[in-house]
């Protein structure tokens, strides 16, 4: 490390040269910036510096090795240094509180010394336009002599960051070397790795896409209401298993069983009527006249108590065959009036799962019968469930987000983990494609979707 020096006792041109010295040894742009905030003191003394570029700020303050740009004390001074730069001043000159503005002036005080002065940065001496600055604040009067020092230490070390921003030689760079020594083009490293990347993109991989899935029966028996009414009571509860034959739910009887009951009256008085008739039949030729109109009287009577019976029998759901019964909680159905035809329950084996996904219009690639499958649950992540693609429907369906989704189905061997109604990604495999079509895929039909082409 180099001994500090004092700018009384050293010739300026040696400080100066002390300070080139250490610009062109400095190994990165950080280093040369900690470099002129806190060694630029030889040339002269100062408490504060600040190094501001119109590039990026406030760079590097003195005393600090990163400096936190949202401090009040670093916003401040990117408005006094942005102010000071916008003036496009190329000579270092003073800064006196009353050449600010009032809302900067204000905490003047508050934030440097009594006295600064403004080393501009200028690019080179033939575009005498400044890139920034270096603020320096003390206590003390800054000599006017040492201000040549300055601009010349500024010249330096901005000539000096440049350099190291251009950087030596990087990747894509070609190295100095004699034409006797040069690499053939096939030898150089941008040309290998070009080449890899080539061989990379053509590698084959299966065209696969993501989609929400879950678990559902493969083949429920839907329980749909038999006739307008409504529910009055639930026999099961959601998830219990049932046998043929179980009573599940049943409608509102009460409306049903008054016709009945009616129905049932007009028969018998039918059936009266048609008995007295039959006696006066004897001797009566006018009766024996009506008694086919009372025949036919009783078979619609008859007919309708049939009707209102089965009515009333329908209205009494049964189980069509054994399963887990799948449907919402009992409460939310009770006393709910339903439409003949609308969905009440399902009926599922629990053996019999299918895995179900809705792949987005986007990414409806060519899938045959039989493509694999995969689940990932989200209870569980890190194990999928495996299948084969059984269908994938021509039209797209609305989802109830709003947008169109394609419904997949795929079978699959019972597992214990899989419990119907889990949900999860579905990972579909389609036919083999080169690397760089896997990857440019989508962004290529975004593109399409603008330019037309």
């Amino acid at each position: 490390m180099n001994a500090p020096i004092s700018p009384q006792s050293v010739n300026p041109a040696m400080l100066l040269l002390e300070l080139g010295h250490r610009a062109r040894a400095a190994r990165s742009s950080a280093e040369l910036r900690f470099l002129l905030v806190n060694d630029s003191r030889v040339l002269t003394p100062y408490r504060q510096a600040c190094l501001w570029l119109d590039s990026g700020g406030v760079m590097a303050l003195s005393g600090v090795v990163e400096p936190d740009k949202n401090t009040p004390y670093a916003q401040w001074l990117h408005g006094v240094c942005q102010f000071l730069h916008a003036q496009q001043s190329i000579q270092v000159r003073r800064i006196e509180v009353a050449q600010l503005p009032p809302e900067l002036a204000t905490s003047w005080s508050e934030w440097l010394g009594a006295h600064a002065v403004w080393v501009p940065l200028l690019k080179d001496a033939e575009t005498p336009f400044p890139c920034g600055g270096l603020l320096l604040s003390g206590a003390q009067v800054f000599e006017e002599q040492r201000f040549p020092l300055f601009a010349e230490w500024g010249r330096i070390w901005f000539h000096a960051y440049a350099a190291l921003r251009a950087g030596r030689p990087g990747f894509w760079k070609k190295p100095l070397a004699s034409s006797a020594t040069a690499a053939s083009w096939w030898q150089k490293k941008p040309t290998w790795i070009l080449g890899g990347l080539l061989v990379l993109s053509a590698v084959p991989v299966h065209m696969s896409v993501l989609a929400p899935g879950e678990l559902v029966a493969a083949q429920p028996v839907v329980l749909r209401a038999p006739l307008d009414g409504v529910i009055e009571q639930i026999h099961v509860q959601p998830n219990q298993m049932v046998r043929k034959g179980e009573r599940l739910f049943g409608l509102d009887e009460a409306q049903i069983g008054s016709r009945l009951e009616v129905a049932q009256q007009a028969l018998l008085t039918a059936e009266a009527e048609y008995r007295q008739s039959a006696q006066l039949a004897l001797g009566d030729v006018r009766s024996k006249a009506q008694l086919a109109a009372l025949v036919g009287r009783i078979g619609e009577k008859r007919a309708e108590v049939q009707y209102l019976s089965d009515q009333r029998d329908r209205s009494r759901v049964l189980a069509p065959e054994d399963g887990m019964v799948l449907f919402d909680s009992p409460t939310e159905w009770l006393g709910k009036p339903v439409q003949t035809g609308e969905r009440v329950m399902r009926i599922a084996r629990p053996q019999e799962v299918e895995i179900e996904a809705w792949v987005p219009v986007g990414d409806a690639v060519p899938l045959k019968e039989g493509s694999p499958v995969k689940l990932y649950l989200a209870a569980n992540p890190m194990a999928g469930l495996e299948g084969k693609l059984r269908y994938m429907a021509y039209d797209a369906s609305a989802r109830p987000d709003g947008s169109y989704a394609y419904r997949m189905r795929a079978s699959m061997p019972f597992e214990e983990k899989a419990r119907i109604g889990l949900k999860g990604t579905a990972k579909l495999q389609g036919d083999w494609v080169p690397l760089v079509y896997w990857v440019l895929r989508k962004p290529w039909a975004v593109l399409r979707q603008f330019i037309a082409w």
